[in-house]
């Protein structure tokens, strides 16, 4: 079968309970194939829950990206009061007093007591003035005001919708990571967070179930293989034959331990500087270690030993 959709899911299952091994095929002439991997449920749950994560990010996002447009049109003067308008005070004043022309009928103990119910330390008096003497000179539109008004709403419901759903997925991913022998050890190296592991234990299942790192890089399809068709051979590239969300969960996790952790940050420099690597061809060779790096320690009971891991010679 192919692996694309859902459709397959009832029927593989179906098929292994009958005694029968269900395969993915990817290139037919060539007889490329991988077997259908069911994994725990503890790592199932991990899977579905950074899906349903994703979908709720890119809502999040386009609720965000909406209410930017929404400041644009009917106040665009309060980017001069808040930088970022997603901030505690900058939304609660979305909530409070959208229009500028009700801003400009309130006084500045109004705008701070409207604040004070979501922020313990407001944005100050003076930002309050300022707020009221921008709102005053407006050049935003005042025309479909109410309209306006309930679309903003809306959006921040969304918004806070999206929020909450977010803290709930990741609370649970917590709870799920517990049970998981490992994890908690994989936790502690600076770089790897809940939603990076989550999402590679999800794609990958239990790492212990793999022989070495280069196992679980053939998984993403990030193992080489020739770029060839018919009659020409081409170069050596990575394979992409895997799990695209594998390769992005690992790509995701090397990049913040490049920017968090200093022994990466360190290797990856060494690569650039003094090898003279192109920064992502360095980035492609870091997955490898962090790859080889998960299994050992998922497989073992040594701690992380940052210096013979990502030393410069390794």
């Amino acid at each position: 079968m192919e692996p694309t959709g859902h459709y397959w899911f009832s029927l593989a299952r179906w098929l292994l309970d009958q005694g029968i091994e269900p395969v993915f095929w990817y290139m037919v002439k060539n007889g490329y194939y991988s077997p259908v991997r069911f994994h725990p449920e503890d790592y199932e749950e991990l899977r579905i829950l950074m899906a349903n994560r994703e979908t709720v990010t890119k809502r999040l996002n386009a609720a965000v990206n909406q209410i930017h447009r929404w400041v644009d049109i009917v106040f665009p003067e309060l980017r001069q009061v808040f930088k970022i308008l997603t901030c505690t005070s900058a939304i609660a004043t979305l909530r409070l007093f959208p229009l500028p022309k009700e801003i400009s009928r309130l006084s500045t103990e109004q705008v701070l007591a409207g604040w004070k119910q979501y922020v313990k330390r407001h944005a100050g008096v003076k930002r309050a003035e300022l707020l009221i003497s921008l709102a005053k000179t407006s050049v935003g539109t005042t025309q479909a005001l109410h309209a306006y008004k309930l679309h903003l709403g809306q959006l921040i419901e969304e918004y806070d919708l999206a929020q909450r759903q977010l803290e709930q997925i990741e609370h649970e991913l917590r709870i799920i990571l517990e049970r998981i022998p490992y994890a908690h050890k994989l936790l502690e190296v600076r770089g790897i967070y809940v939603t990076n592991l989550a999402g590679i234990l999800g794609e990958a299942g239990d790492l212990c179930g793999y022989v070495h790192g280069n196992a679980l890089l053939r998984h993403a399809g990030l193992n080489l293989a020739e770029a060839s068709s018919g009659k020409w051979r081409g170069k050596m590239v990575l394979s992409k034959r895997g799990r695209p969300r594998l390769r992005h969960f690992l790509y995701l996790m090397t990049m913040s331990m490049v920017m968090t952790n200093p022994e990466v940050r360190a290797a990856h420099r060494y690569n650039v500087e003094e090898k003279n690597l192109k920064k992502m061809k360095s980035i492609m060779k870091l997955i490898g270690k962090v790859a080889r790096m998960l299994i050992a320690l998922a497989k073992s009971c040594n701690a992380y030993e940052p210096n013979k891991v990502f030393s410069q010679a390794a």
